[in-house]
């Protein structure tokens, strides 16, 4: 497998486009258009969150349906959740209209939506934007960046993520993108992503591939406890490189691995664009008696709000990591735990068999300072193990929050 550049134009057959749309926000784009002329199967995951926006209901309902697609068209500024008739009303617009731009089914078409609860998507604005979205429509590596950076709310980098791989020859690519800064918590990451593949593949098939490739990574990640009401993890699959992908085969495991590959960058650069955080925090438990408990214990080290306070502050504060694994749900030995920090390179033990080390408080802060940290808590029971994603807790997150709808 190798890294590429690019995001989800990276593989073949794929165009986007973004738009200045006004829907919400004026002199920045704000929709988003990822095309392929050959039809693509695809799957997808969705939030868990009982309060479901429209989009999420229209794309569900297309999966279970299971025809292929040609689009897939996002906006931000407003999520189009909690908006009734008119809100599912909006959205058949929003796909109907870029049907219209290609001669194609509304059905055909996979939306999705991010940004402040309960208002209603500007009509005019969605038509404006499809027409928009077809002119600016193009290939390559910039047209798919400008689509990431569309569909940013308070995100402040763009994210995006390829690989390609060689099968007999020939090579198959995966890209995506993803949007995800607030409103960040495990079980279906709260965000939007779109990942792309030149590939053929069974539809089913796929599916399973997408819900694993979720559980590793997208539901690993946290950054304040809050699960979204639009969730949306859609891959799109269009044989346009002419390689079908089958079970059982090696070129189904590397498509595995590119997959999950994909999907862990977008989490882990989600995780570290957390709403006015300054440090990326990623949690591995290791040496754990299965791989459900490593799980449950680094997810609730990553969403512990005093350890993430403590990270901001650069405080070794080892009893909050402690704390936060002793209140997972999980049964373990206190006394046979070992925590240790890491960042560019260097390590220090903070705590081994149940007591403080004798660790430099001064080195402590240092390594702390650093902008990716790394929690590795051994469990010393087994040989399972997890990693999560978080980020610190600042005081700008409060900010950020307190006037979001203003």
């Amino acid at each position: 497998m190798k890294k590429i550049e690019g995001g989800v134009t990276a593989a073949q057959g794929y165009q986007a486009a973004s738009a200045a749309a006004e829907i919400k926000y004026k002199g920045r784009t704000d929709m988003a258009l990822v095309y392929t002329e050959k039809p693509a199967v695809f799957g997808g995951t969705f939030t868990t969150n009982v309060v479901k926006a429209a989009p999420v209901h229209w794309d569900k309902e297309l999966l279970e349906k299971g025809n292929p697609v040609h689009a897939v068209v996002l906006n931000s500024g407003i999520a189009n959740a909690c908006t009734g008739e008119e809100g599912k009303t909006l959205n058949y617009t929003m796909a109907s209209e870029v049907a219209g731009q290609f001669g194609i089914q509304p059905e055909q078409v996979l939306t999705a939506s991010t940004g402040v609860i309960g208002m209603q998507l500007p009509k005019d604005s969605l038509v404006r934007g499809a027409g928009l979205l077809k002119e600016a429509l193009s290939p390559g590596k910039e047209a798919g960046t400008e689509a990431a950076k569309a569909i940013m709310t308070t995100d402040t980098i763009s994210k995006e993520a390829a690989v390609s791989f060689e099968v007999d020859g020939t090579t198959v690519t995966v890209g995506g993108m993803s949007k995800g800064s607030g409103m960040i918590h495990p079980n279906m990451a709260t965000m939007l992503s779109v990942t792309t593949t030149d590939a053929a593949i069974d539809r089913e098939d796929l599916q399973e591939l997408v819900s694993s490739a979720v559980e590793d990574s997208f539901n690993m990640i946290s950054v304040d406890r809050d699960t979204s009401t639009n969730d949306t993890y859609l891959v799109l699959a269009n044989g346009a490189a002419g390689v079908t992908i089958k079970k059982g085969t090696k070129a189904y495991e590397d498509f595995r691995e590119a997959l999950f590959h994909v999907s862990t960058e977008l989490a882990k650069k989600m995780a570290g664009d957390g709403e006015g955080c300054t440090k990326r925090m990623e949690v591995q438990v290791i040496h754990c008696q299965s791989k459900e408990k490593a799980k449950r214990l680094s997810k609730s080290v990553i969403t512990s709000n005093l350890v993430k306070a403590a990270l901001y502050g650069s405080d070794a504060n080892w009893g909050r990591i402690l704390c936060a694994l002793g209140y997972a749900g999980e049964e373990f030995n206190p006394e046979r735990v070992d925590l240790t920090i890491e960042a560019e390179g260097e390590s220090l033990l903070l705590f081994k068999d149940g007591v403080v080390t004798g660790y430099s408080e001064e080195k402590a802060t240092e390594i702390l300072g650093k902008k990716e940290i790394v929690i590795l808590c051994d469990m010393k029971e087994g040989e399972a193990s997890a990693t999560a994603w978080g980020c610190d807790l600042t005081h700008e997150y409060v900010n950020i929050n307190a006037d979001y709808r203003s």
